[in-house]
């Protein structure tokens, strides 16, 4: 049981420290497009 947290733990830090390459991948846009909507200031 242990070992399911720990695996989505490290999943959920893989993920979010590459979040620009995966999400344009899934979005099919370009990696600069990504960044600069994530790095968007909020209003």
């Amino acid at each position: 049981m242990l070992w399911i947290i720990v695996l989505l733990v490290v999943v959920a830090v893989v993920a979010y420290r590459f979040r620009v390459p995966l999400l344009a991948k899934i979005l099919g846009q370009p990696e600069s497009r990504v960044e600069r909507r994530l790095n968007r200031r909020k209003d």
